[in-house]
């Protein structure tokens, strides 16, 4: 696969990438949890904070094909720019709409543009660094990342009881003029000029449907976020209804799942050094996929609120390696030029998975309590992970068939 040449990495571009990546993360989760408080004060009920969800999750899974390919097909500077633009100005409609219907259909317009930005930042990261060190460049976007949506949940229960909803969606507004600003400043560029000089180079056509083992892992996402995606639409009613927290509290439950990814970001990093195989690298990625969804299992049990910040943190941590592992499985296994298609395909499955536990949870709420929902909907995630680990492995025998490799014997 294609990383960086000359055998240099261009560390500049990864902090541009990370920083921009900060900022407009903190955006989205500053409006991401405005818009749930001000539905949930205005007595709104499951559906419509479902609804929020779905919207904030359909554009991304519904344009996935279209967005990896023009990840991939268009100058990737060209892309973030107009990209970036237009979402401030989306935001910025938004801080003067008060109709819920308007919201939502605002937030579906918004996700839209993340579902073309997200790839492409995505896949620039490999093109910046080389092979040894995308762990650390992918440790360092994710926790940037996670700093930035860190912040956004937590000053958002301070500024929705302090000043109402505008304030926070003009502040996401301003943060989208970073996505742009990097678009501008990154020496590293995909697409355009770059992509019409590959397809002149004889490469076999990559097509996930053609990647076994890469298709089997993405299903399996796929199945384990539709097992705990609900969680996002009930967490709002659990932590302010059943356990009877603040706003304030409320930010810090879900800043606690982020902080623990920007950490768990870092450990990971090195350990995904000792997987040198793919088959390795995706048998860990299950693994963290199961062991991320235990603590939502658990939490259902905590009596106050400080036991969910300590499991959140639980659960970031092992969601923070994933987040590393799948980057690098990605990089591994799609040829550069098709590395938009990649990871488009992986935050579709993902966010498809999502969005059918949004929609579940959203029907779900009102018949049962949240606690009873988010101890369903972790076991769900623990079921769909041992349902998941049998075509996985079918999978890795059939790679191994295939290429002449046969698994060592494993003694006890």
């Amino acid at each position: 696969m294609s990383f960086a040449s000359a055998g240099e990495s261009r560390w500049s571009d990864v902090y541009i990438t990370a920083g921009s990546r900060a900022l407009s993360m903190a955006g989205d989760a500053l409006a991401a949890t405005t818009l749930a408080l001000a539905l949930q004060d205005r007595g709104a009920g499951g559906l419509a904070v479902s609804g929020l969800w779905i919207a904030a999750t359909l554009p991304l899974v519904a344009l996935a094909p279209l967005a990896g390919r023009l990840a991939d097909r268009f100058d990737s500077r060209a892309l973030l720019v107009s990209v970036g633009l237009a979402q401030a100005a989306v935001c910025t409609a938004m801080a003067f709409v008060s109709s819920p219907v308007m919201l939502i259909a605002l937030v579906a317009v918004l996700a839209a543009g993340l579902g073309i930005s997200n790839p492409t930042f995505a896949a620039l990261v490999p093109s910046m660094v080389t092979r040894d060190d995308l762990p650390k460049a992918s440790a360092i976007g994710q926790t940037a990342s996670m700093i930035g949506t860190l912040l956004g949940p937590a000053a958002a229960g301070f500024l929705v009881g302090a000043f109402g909803t505008r304030p926070p969606l003009l502040i996401d507004a301003a943060t989208y003029l970073a996505v742009a600003v990097a678009g501008l400043l990154l020496r590293t560029r995909r697409g355009g000029v770059t992509a019409a000089a590959a397809t002149a180079m004889p490469e076999t056509p990559w097509r996930l449907r053609g990647d076994g083992l890469l298709l089997a892992t993405f299903l399996a996402f796929g199945a384990v976020v539709a097992g705990v995606g609900g969680v996002n639409v009930i967490e709002v009613f659990f932590v302010r209804e059943t356990l009877g927290a603040s706003t304030s509290a409320f930010g810090l439950v879900t800043a606690s799942w982020t902080a623990g990814m920007a950490a768990g970001a870092w450990m990971f990093a090195k350990a995904v050094r000792r997987f040198d195989d793919d088959s390795g690298l995706t048998r860990a990625v299950l693994v963290l996929l199961g062991a991320t969804c235990v603590p939502v299992l658990i939490s259902a049990a905590a009596p106050g609120v400080w036991l969910v910040v300590l499991l959140w943190l639980a659960g970031g941590l092992l969601n923070g390696g994933l987040g590393v592992f799948s980057t690098i499985l990605i990089a591994r296994r799609v040829p550069e030029r098709s590395r938009g298609r990649g990871y488009a395909a992986l935050n579709a499955a993902a966010n498809g998975g999502a969005m059918f536990g949004y929609v579940v949870a959203g029907a779900l709420l009102g018949p049962f309590s949240p606690r009873a929902l988010v101890f369903a909907f972790g076991l769900a995630g623990v079921l769909a992970v041992l349902a998941a680990a049998l075509p996985v492995a079918r999978a890795i025998r059939r790679e191994r068939v295939t290429s002449g490799v046969v698994a060592p014997a494993v003694s006890h």
